[in-house]
């Protein structure tokens, strides 16, 4: 007696079959969600901050209200970096500045001409500057030499600038150095890189 074999097959029905993929299609999207918000919170976190410029001190480099992108990691000042410092010897709010010295460079002003001048040669600033003359009166007396582990600093718009010419600022430990300020990113007219 011949018998004959019957395979039968089970297939879901299309219903089932999407309501499956939507939710493994879900899962994977909530998935790469979560995985890009830890990538972004560790980049901005570790890496990267967003601060608020606030005030003329920079103009015209930068402006009150602009958003910039700070790199922090690791970072080590160089002259003509702007850099946001947290505190200073006698401020205790954020400022944001341009690193003219580093340690053991000396600094003087020509306070008639608005010439800064670093170990004996000046400063050609015009691609950043103002108001480069200034008669404010400062605490120091120059020529100064930077102290090691420090910087010195000066806002591009010299004639309202609050900085290391003054002993409110002074000479800035590196290690409040939050980072180097790399590009405006808000407002967007103004987006690119600083210079």
């Amino acid at each position: 007696m011949n018998h004959q074999h019957i395979q039968i097959y089970y297939t879901k029905p299309a219903s089932q079959k999407l309501t499956g993929s939507f939710t493994a299609n879900c899962y994977e999207w909530i998935e790469a969600f979560i995985t890009s918000l830890i990538a972004v919170v560790i980049l901005f976190t570790f890496f990267f901050r967003v601060v608020n410029v606030s005030g003329p001190s920079m103009l015209p480099t930068l402006k009150s209200n602009d958003r910039v992108v700070l790199s922090s990691c690791f970072y080590k000042p160089h002259r003509g970096d702007i850099v946001v410092i947290t505190h200073t010897q006698k401020l205790k709010e954020p400022i944001i500045k341009r690193v003219i010295a580093l340690e053991n460079q000396k600094v003087d002003i020509n306070f008639e001409t608005g010439v800064v001048s670093v170990d004996g040669v000046p400063l050609d600033e015009s691609a950043y500057i103002q108001n480069g003359i200034t008669n404010q009166p400062t605490d120091y007396q120059f020529p100064l030499t930077v102290p090691a582990g420090h910087v010195f600093v000066l806002g591009d718009n010299r004639g309202v600038s609050n900085d290391s010419r003054f002993s409110e600022v002074g000479m800035i430990d590196e290690r409040y150095i939050l980072g180097k300020a790399e590009m405006v990113v808000f407002p967007f007219n103004r987006l690119g890189k600083i210079k």
